[in-house]
């Protein structure tokens, strides 16, 4: 305890000893000077020293009255509790400010760390789970909701207390049918979401809706408390609180509107990169549909062999972009029915190393995605090109890759080669491993084609 501290309490203590001794003594005057003597060395320190100050003025006007009775001073005394009754009134006045003064620091608390989680959410999802629990932390209500629509259907997408039940769930409209507009335009959703929890839960309610920055509507938060509990929690909603809850929905709609734009950005960069690979795939494909089925079967084996969604993402945007070199070939060499010369087969192996330099200003590719453009026709024992890479040298995606790109060529017709059984082109990626192909990746490959071919018979 500082030194200033323990002066004023030490002069306090002493003050309020001398007050109880006035008052046995008979002197309402001394007790008076007294009492705001203790006032003002203890009312800034701990509220005990405050409590224990009125519990002494309490006994020592309670003497006082006493000793009145035989004739003392009644206006003294009636002095001595007004004294009393204004202290009380000025401890509960301090306690209210000082409750206002925590929750306001709480609230602080509340929104600093909050913005920071919403700064470091590395998805919709975790933006959202970041902006129930900072609403949580803002204690203005313990049944919370964040309601936003997913294919055309309102949906709970965040929720605290009564409202968790429904987190994931549809909010329908009380006839059972869906409705497809927006959450603000729907003065049902907010209604049916209430309804869905017990009434006594609910007594009071608020809805404010999240915004973006550039005001496109993105979802609805509900809030809603018991009129029981905490004094300080009954009633209607406080101005102060409404307000609290719309400054949160902006800083709240701003960071969700953030990663929707950037979700768009990255389905509108999927669909040009799926659109592009397609139109690679009529240049050198004749039947149509490599693309695609590389793709599939490239993300299937990636999941089995336990890839997190980034590198089969890396991977997929690879298989759309691994032939896009063969722009640079011409048709002569490329759809030539017959065997390629020696130099012919140098100008089609530029395809890989052409089509990693096409690449190079789109620098939203991840490093893996490029990885598979320039490495896919590398071989497990160093005979590829354009490098001649090695084994784990090689890139994971264009190792995964080269397997699924080879049986897809192996079991497609072609102007110079019939289309192969799956049983004969699965006997001939078994053969390869050690050799073309990574072993590991081809014993999981071919293990995930017999299981499907397996599953179809069952079928």
């Amino acid at each position: 305890m500082p030194l200033n501290s323990s002066v004023r309490l030490f002069v306090g203590l002493v003050a309020l000893l001398a007050m109880l001794a006035a008052a046995l003594g008979g002197h309402p005057a001394l007790v008076l000077g007294l009492a705001v003597l203790a006032c003002a060395a203890l009312w800034e320190l701990r509220e005990l020293w405050r409590t224990v100050l009125l519990g002494c003025l309490a006994v020592s006007l309670v003497i006082l009255f006493v000793a009145a009775g035989s004739g003392r001073d009644l206006y003294t005394l009636a002095g001595g509790l007004l004294l009393l009754a204004g202290l009380l009134l000025l401890t509960g006045s301090q306690r209210r400010a000082q409750g206002e003064m925590a929750r306001k620091q709480n609230v602080i608390r509340a929104l600093e760390k909050g913005s920071a989680e919403l700064a470091d959410a590395k998805d919709t999802g975790s933006v959202i789970r970041a902006g129930v629990q900072t609403l949580d932390q803002l204690r203005v209500a313990p049944n919370l909701a964040f309601v936003a629509y997913r294919r055309g259907t309102p949906h709970v997408l965040g929720a605290r207390g009564a409202f968790t039940e429904l987190l994931g769930k549809p909010i329908l409209p009380g006839n059972g049918k869906e409705d497809s507009r927006s959450v603000q335009a729907d003065h049902w959703v907010a209604e049916r979401a209430l309804s869905q929890i017990p009434r006594e839960q609910r007594q009071f309610f608020l809805s404010v809706p999240v915004e973006g920055l550039s005001g496109q509507q993105l979802g609805l938060l509900l809030l809603a408390r018991p009129s029981l509990g905490d004094s300080a929690r009954q009633g209607d909603f406080r101005a102060d609180e409404r307000s609290v809850t719309s400054a949160f929905a902006r800083l709240f709609g701003s960071a969700l509107g953030q990663w929707q734009s950037i979700r768009e950005l990255r389905d509108a960069n999927e669909l040009t990169l799926r659109s592009l690979g397609s139109a690679l795939e009529h240049r050198d494909d004749e039947t149509g549909g490599h693309t695609a089925r590389v793709v599939d079967l490239s993300e299937k084996l990636a999941r089995r062999l336990g890839w997190k969604e980034e590198e089969v993402k890396s991977l997929r945007w690879g298989a759309y972009l691994h032939d896009l070199g063969k722009l640079a070939i011409p048709d002569g060499v490329l759809h030539k029915p017959g065997q390629l010369t020696p130099d012919e087969r140098r100008v089609i192996q530029k395809h890989t190393t052409v089509g990693y330099d096409m690449l190079q200003d789109l620098h939203f590719l991840p490093a893996e995605t490029l990885d598979l453009v320039r490495y896919h026709h590398e071989r497990w024992d160093g005979q590829g090109y354009p490098s001649g890479l090695r084994a784990q040298d090689i890139p994971s995606t264009a190792r995964v890759f080269s397997i699924v790109d080879v049986y897809d060529a192996l079991t497609s017709a072609r102007p110079y080669k019939a289309a192969w059984t799956r049983e004969r082109a699965l006997s001939e990626i078994r053969l390869q491993g050690g050799r073309q192909f990574d072993p590991q990746f081809v014993e999981s490959f071919v293990l995930m084609m017999t299981e499907q071919d397996d599953a179809k018979l069952v079928r």
